[in-house]
């Protein structure tokens, strides 16, 4: 069963198929993304590989954890499924949505 690895402190610049050839050293890989920031499209500085099994994983985190790539020391470990998250207040990036017996915008007082 293929075993997902979270790889940090990628350099920037790196693309995914030089993660890939990275990961290659230590057996098959199934696939390696980075993750791209939706607003500005530059990498975050992490990724994803796919390793095909779990050996081939664990290789992949001792040969590769803390190692020096592109001028950065890699984190590499077991990926973490990800945790589902509260729903946003508002839709408009969180914040209160009532106001809470303040009389509207206006602080409470209805003078105009």
């Amino acid at each position: 069963m293929a075993k997902k690895l979270y790889v940090g402190g990628l350099p920037y610049s790196t693309t995914d198929d030089a993660l890939k050839e990275a990961f290659a050293q230590a057996g098959t890989v199934e696939s390696a993304t980075i993750i791209m920031d939706k607003m500005t499209g530059r990498s975050k500085g992490f990724g994803f590989v796919e390793m095909s099994s779990d050996e081939e994983a664990q290789a992949a985190i001792e040969m590769l954890n803390g190692k020096d790539f592109g001028g950065r020391n890699l984190t590499v470990n077991e990926a973490r499924p990800l945790e589902p998250r509260a729903p946003r207040a508002g839709g408009f990036g969180g914040g209160r949505r009532d106001f809470g017996g303040r009389g509207g915008f206006g602080g409470g007082r209805n003078e105009y």
